[in-house]
């Protein structure tokens, strides 16, 4: 797929639970974003809106102002956030119908498919239009079950975990592979989240549409297919949600069924309760604590990332060499001072791997 596009977000851009469409703004090889529509940020740019950068992509008010207004005409409208427990509420269905009556097909990352929703199936199918639900699960014909075959791969494999959902694992994930590939090498992410698919990434699954029982061999067949078709020097697999979030724990299976020969560790200082959880008495551990965590499942942490937000970049960059110190590891800003430093330390592993 291939195609022009314009992107949802209800008036939610500026928050974070429009990612998909943050994602989306930040580099898509799947799509070409043509504007994105968010009646709160209309007439601005989408990337300063993002973070300050200028991108050329403008910000429509409604569905039909892009229609009147641009000069290239999209063929997909997605949705570009994500909402409480994944449904699509009334508002959301009105623009769907917007979108379809100006014969934009949709493409949607959400838990609840849009195809469900009969008078919205109805009229795509009236209009000869598609119905995209990128979280519908695979049949069973087509599941792989865990097999060991991920031994086979040779490429370095490196876990990119965190410590809470909504980090920016897979930013930073896109992030290490374009500095690696911008170096040299031959690097791929694997994609385990409906974003990660939007933005182009070939190899991959959607890890929470996904039974239990088929993760680990999902995940060991992305990584073995992508070795067979590419032979990459190195992949960066995309994490979700973090190993002590009680309400989805999840990281084991990178470490364990990836077989991961190291891990990247995305954390947010500011961060001290899970994200939507503070009602509840969990914390956020120390990140030393982690990582004794990460060493124990069986793979180093040989990197922090720090996401900043609602911290200062000199606060964050302050944590990041207090921390660095303590713990004899690279921590870096990835979106304000990039990943060149954590590059020397990829191509050690490729160069031990190789000798």
């Amino acid at each position: 797929m291939k195609g022009n596009a314009i992107v949802i977000t209800g008036g939610y851009l500026n928050s974070s639970n429009a990612k998909t469409a943050h994602g989306l703004i930040r580099g898509t090889e799947r799509f070409t974003i043509l504007g994105i529509i968010d009646p709160k940020s209309a007439g601005k740019d989408a990337g300063e809106v993002l973070d300050g950068k200028h991108r050329n992509l403008p910000v429509y008010a409604t569905i039909s102002e892009f229609v009147k207004s641009s000069s290239t005409k999209a063929k997909y409208c997605i949705i570009g956030v994500a909402t409480k427990g994944g449904v699509i509420p009334d508002e959301l269905q009105a623009l769907l119908k917007e979108a379809l009556e100006n014969n934009l097909s949709i493409v949607n990352g959400l838990h609840d498919y849009v195809s469900d929703h009969e008078p919205l199936a109805a009229l795509a199918r009236q209009k000869g239009l598609e119905i995209i639900d990128v979280r519908k699960p695979k049949k069973f014909k087509d599941l792989h079950f865990w097999n060991g075959k991920i031994k086979e791969v040779k490429s370095i494999k490196v876990a990119v975990l965190g410590t809470d959902c909504a980090l920016g694992k897979r930013t930073t994930s896109r992030i290490l592979t374009e500095a690696m590939t911008k170096a040299g090498y031959k690097a791929e992410m694997i994609y385990t989240g409906q974003t990660g698919w939007m933005q182009g990434a070939k190899y991959g699954f959607i890890f929470d549409s996904t039974l239990n029982d088929f993760i680990s061999g999902e995940m060991e067949h992305a990584v073995w297919q992508c070795y067979q078709d590419v032979k990459p020097d190195i992949m960066f697999i995309e994490g979700q949600s973090s190993l002590r979030n009680p309400s989805g724990p999840a990281g084991a299976e990178w470490i364990v069924s990836a077989d991961a020969d190291a891990v990247i560790l995305q954390h947010n200082p500011a961060r001290k309760q899970y994200k939507d959880m503070e009602y509840y008495p969990a914390y956020i551990p120390a990140i030393k604590d982690e990582i004794d965590l990460i060493r124990i499942y069986g793979a180093p942490t040989v990197g922090i990332t720090v996401n900043t937000s609602k911290m200062t970049t000199e606060a964050a960059r302050t944590w990041a060499n207090e921390t660095e110190a303590e713990l004899k590891i690279p921590v870096v800003l990835p979106l304000e001072d990039g990943v060149d430093r954590l590059v020397a330390v990829f191509a050690e592993l490729i160069k031990q791997r190789n000798s």
